[in-house]
């Protein structure tokens, strides 16, 4: 059981960096540009994010995370030293990526890239884009939380899971 733990903390503790380290990425690189003078560069972001874009890469991710953070909810549940970061990591990852996207970021994602250009004014365009990227912050903050608080769970896991060295039967020295 040792292992399947260790692994599974390993793997959600990465899948979970990426997911932040993602999220970082487009703040830095793909958000100044998209959100730069809405409605044109809401267009040009639809131009330019033809063949990829973040919805062919989170979604897939976030299942990953949320179906690999239950199992490691249950499987640390009876660890109490652990158990509270990874369900904390669990209900920040849900709040901030799964409710809050479905509530606050995918219908004014509708409206910005999948409404047809010339549907919305482009001062309902700007307030749009203004909302979308205030509750950005909430986002990384929850990616962040979750990020930090399972690589906490992995190392208190690995601190406190790792055999301890036998004693010598005659010297009660570490071998």
């Amino acid at each position: 059981m040792a292992k399947l733990v260790t692994t599974l903390l390993i793997a959600l503790t990465a899948a979970a960096t990426v997911s932040f380290g993602a999220i970082l990425g487009e703040t830095v690189m793909l958000y100044p540009n998209i959100f730069l003078d809405p409605p044109q560069s809401l267009v040009r972001a639809r131009e330019f994010l033809v063949a990829g874009s973040p919805s062919d890469f989170f979604p897939p991710l976030g299942l990953a995370i949320i179906v690999l953070g239950a199992v490691a909810v249950l499987t640390t549940w009876r660890r109490p030293g652990i158990r509270w970061y990874v369900a904390g990591a669990a209900a920040a990852y849900l709040c901030c990526e799964l409710v809050f996207s479905a509530v606050w970021f995918w219908p004014r994602n509708e409206i910005m890239f999948v409404d047809p250009v010339g549907t919305h004014s482009a001062q309902f365009l700007r307030t749009t884009a203004e909302e979308f990227v205030a509750g950005h912050w909430a986002r990384l903050a929850g990616g962040a939380a979750t990020a930090a608080l399972l690589f906490t769970a992995l190392v208190r896991w690995l601190r406190t899971s790792r055999p301890r060295p036998a004693l010598h039967p005659r010297t009660d020295r570490i071998r």
